[in-house]
């Protein structure tokens, strides 16, 4: 591992002038479910890692529609959260499929955001929600969406001397929702991910719904044209196998040493009809 220096600030403004004076040598430590490894590989080599841990960024709270989440909410407190559980429960699903125990015990909300990986579960909900990410320096605070938040394969738009403060995520209300993916082994990233929103009438029409996809491109990614398939219609077997249709043949996912582009896409079209049809299963529910 490449020598550095060791800072553990005890209040974010102290936090926010390390990176305004140390910028791109610094590095900031949460979790370090990504930083460690990373380190150990000397895929990076900052003079600086900056130790976040005792700054209070672990609130989670409902406010106006949103839950708030501090960036150093950790992933096994979005399976465990009451609050979680009531206002979107689709959170606590997609954490149960992050890594294992270990991964979820340690890794944070915000560390998974600023790593960016397109096939996580985090920046995939994030994208099908509209989520909106609040990042701070020393200059100013911005407040971007998740669309705008990640820009690319592990690239965001947050500045060097920029944060992640905290995340606001809509509440679900009667929605129903499902993720699934499909990995090479327990605990891996997914070759892909599929993640679905639906809201039925009380006529059984679907009068919203949201797929977004992860592992397909170089950030997480909503179908819309899969979407527009399935608003104002039942949802009929036929229609939510035309939307995985639809969807799948809008993706182009890349080959790689995993999976070829062709499997990846096959996988798309299998998981979002599961999702969806679980997602809608969960809506009639509550219609």
């Amino acid at each position: 591992m490449h020598p550095f220096d060791y800072e553990a600030p005890a209040t974010l403004e102290d936090a926010l002038e390390l990176l305004a004076e140390h910028r791109d040598d610094a590095k900031l430590l949460a979790g370090g479910q990504s930083l460690v490894p990373i380190l150990n590989y000397r895929l990076a080599k900052p003079r600086v890692v900056v130790d976040i841990n005792d700054l209070p960024l672990a609130a989670i709270r409902v406010a106006d529609g949103h839950l708030s989440l501090g960036a150093l909410v950790r992933y096994h407190h979005l399976e465990e959260s009451a609050d979680i559980a009531r206002h979107c429960p689709l959170l606590k699903e997609a954490a149960a499929l992050i890594g294992n125990v270990r991964v979820r015990t340690l890794g944070t909300v915000g560390g998974s955001l600023a790593h960016a990986d397109p096939a996580a579960e985090l920046p995939l909900v994030l994208i099908a929600l509209d989520a909106r990410v609040n990042v701070r320096s020393a200059r100013e605070h911005r407040t971007l969406t998740a669309r705008d938040f990640f820009a690319g394969y592990l690239t965001t738009a947050l500045a060097p001397d920029e944060l992640i403060t905290d995340i606001e995520v809509p509440v679900l209300g009667d929605a129903g929702y499902a993720v699934e993916e499909f990995a090479r082994r327990a605990g891996d990233f997914a070759l892909v991910a599929a993640l679905a929103v639906v809201r039925v009438s009380a006529r059984g029409r679907i009068e919203t719904a949201r797929l977004a996809f992860g592992g397909v491109g170089s950030t997480p990614l909503r179908v819309g044209a899969a979407e527009d398939v399935l608003v104002g219609h039942e949802p009929s077997e036929e229609r939510l196998a035309r939307a995985a249709t639809v969807a799948a043949a809008a993706l182009e996912p890349q080959d790689d040493a995993f999976a070829s582009a062709a499997y990846r896409r096959l996988l798309a079209q299998v998981l979002s009809r599961r999702a969806l049809a679980r997602a809608v299963a969960r809506a009639l529910e509550v219609a």
